[in-house]
């Protein structure tokens, strides 16, 4: 029977009855979501065979959350979770920068709604473009979609790459739009204001407004840090209309419920205190120390289970519903650059990690479901149900049956016969897609990733990789520079890729030459190619 505080229990699986005792024992419901483990084939109690897991885990978080520099690399807090919960901030400074800003994004959206904060020559803005990269864009890209409606206040768009052709794409949306940009707010999200993605969307967009005889500043508002931001610099220099702090004790990619993703969401006319009130419980849920009724720490022993504690299987997210399309990318985000990591804290070559792919369901049932169940078993999959299937009532497709019935069947159908050939599942049920499930969700997959770094003893909340990415860029930009202003100074002389990288002092590095040059031809940027027998023979010139 289930235990009197409804918590997780245990029951060995040997046939179809005791599968469903299993998923009636161990179906978890806290914090608004349930979470079923009845498809994961452990043949133990999770929680008693890796107690000392569990209780390192706990006294971890614990100390995360009352302010200890756990990303020790940075030397920095990790406090996102007191952006749901203020008053567990560890200083009253903290808690009051939290509430303060939290004040702040609704009495802006308020003004800009109202239209007492009006565009240049419109009567008020309906429609918001938000620039950002990583977690300053797949945050407030989930919540935007998940939670949008007809009735958006402000219309959402993203620049959330340093594409060009993307950029012209979401500008000419905007365009098409019975007033374009001159109904249009800006936000541009950066803690250090130095990332290149996003400066690069800002500066093409400054350039779309003044085309358009618009003053850029007149519709722009800034998302960075308070201290040491060139951002922040520009923003006060060009008088933008306001600014919101980004704290450095807060990731990116932890930031939906931080002014990155309640400002856009504020905008938008969604209701943000609803997002931090299932965030907040299921905060409270997650802190529970029992870990048969704490559903973060059973996921992530899941996990644990699943992968061997190393990575060894990888994680298929199937979100049965529309609106939860890019959960995926926002989850693969949360738990690949907070586990892939090369090293554990004591130092040690450890090359931890979880792979996260997905898509929704039930496209799945036409696309890699077949893999998933004959190909390679090298996977574990969630499911995630969403209960309500729309507002108002459905029509009947056929006799008895609706179209929500179906994707239902679907999601039933593929974890059914997934698990007739061993590969294991994870079912996430929420009961419908709402500001207060998604907060919850968010927070249920955040407190996870905190557990399963605790387990396999990595920090989980720095992102070495990345910054290793960002330098290797500054290389290549650098190189091309140099490649043009060596073509540059024998201008009508064509030479080959080895030619020029010897020119510029750099012979070990032809193929990242070839590639700028390549490049620069295809986009006529002075660099004229002509075509040899293989790229070892193509060369350049300049074109004066």
């Amino acid at each position: 029977m289930r235990r009197p505080d409804g918590s997780f229990t245990f029951h060995v699986m040997d046939s179809s009855e005791n599968l469903w005792r299993r998923f009636a024992l161990g179906l978890l419901w806290r914090g608004g979501v349930g979470l079923d483990l009845s498809r994961i084939r452990w043949d133990f109690d999770p929680v008693e065979r890796h107690a000392a897991l569990v209780d390192r885990a706990t006294r971890d978080m614990a100390a995360l959350e009352k302010g200890a520099k756990v990303n020790v690399d940075e030397g920095r807090q990790v406090g996102h979770y007191w952006l749901r919960a203020p008053e567990l901030a560890d200083t009253p400074e903290t808690r009051h920068a939290i509430e303060a800003t939290i004040a702040k994004v609704k009495s802006f959206a308020a003004r800009v709604h109202s239209g007492a904060l009006r565009p240049e020559r419109a009567a008020r803005f309906e429609s918001l473009l938000v620039i950002g990269i990583g977690g300053s864009a797949l945050g407030p890209q989930l919540a935007a979609d998940a939670l949008g409606s007809k009735d958006d206040k402000l219309r959402p768009r993203f620049f959330d790459n340093t594409d060009p052709d993307g950029i012209d794409r979401t500008l000419g949306e905007i365009a098409r739009e019975r007033d374009g940009l001159d109904q249009t707010l800006t936000v541009v999200i950066s803690k250090s204001g130095g990332t290149k993605e996003t400066r690069n969307g800002m500066l093409e967009t400054q350039a779309a407004y003044r085309r358009a005889g618009l003053n850029f500043a007149r519709h722009a508002v800034a998302v960075t840090g308070e201290t040491g931001s060139s951002l922040a610099e520009v923003a006060a220099k060009e008088s933008w209309i306001e600014r919101f702090p980004m704290w450095d004790w807060v990731g990116g990619r932890t930031s939906i419920t931080a002014a990155v993703g309640l400002l856009p969401l504020a905008l938008q006319g969604v209701d943000t205190d609803e997002l931090l009130r299932g965030a907040r419980e299921m905060d409270a849920a997650t802190r529970d120390p029992d870990g048969r009724k704490n559903p973060a720490m059973l996921l992530a022993l899941a996990w644990y289970h699943a992968t061997d504690g190393r990575g060894a299987k990888d994680m298929v997210i199937l979100p049965y519903k529309d609106r939860l399309l890019l959960l995926s990318r926002y989850l693969q985000q949360l738990i690949m650059e907070s586990l892939g990591k090369e090293k554990d804290l004591a130092g040690n070559v450890v090359h931890q990690g979880i792979a996260v792919y997905g898509n929704k369901g039930s496209t799945d049932q036409h696309a890699y479901v077949q893999q998933l169940r004959e190909g390679v078993p090298n996977f574990f999959a969630t499911f995630i149900e969403v209960l309500s299937d729309r507002e108002g009532e459905s029509m009947e497709v056929e006799p008895g049956v609706t179209s929500g019935d179906f994707l239902l069947g679907f999601l039933l159908g593929t974890r059914a016969a997934l698990f007739e050939k061993g590969r294991d599942s994870i079912t996430i049920t929420i009961p419908a897609v709402t500001p207060r499930t998604l907060g919850a969700l968010i927070a249920l997959y955040e407190r996870a990733v905190g557990l399963y770094a605790s387990f396999v003893g990595i920090n989980a909340y720095h992102q070495p990789g990345v910054e290793a990415g960002k330098k290797a860029a500054g290389r290549v930009i650098e190189l091309q520079l140099k490649a043009v202003e060596s073509l540059r100074k024998v201008a009508g002389r064509s030479s080959t890729a080895a030619q020029v990288a010897e020119a510029v002092g750099a012979p070990g590095e032809v193929e990242t030459i070839h590639k700028v040059l390549e490049h620069l031809a295809a986009n006529h940027r002075g660099v004229v190619k002509s075509t040899g027998d293989g790229p070892a023979t193509h060369t350049y010139s300049w074109k004066a």
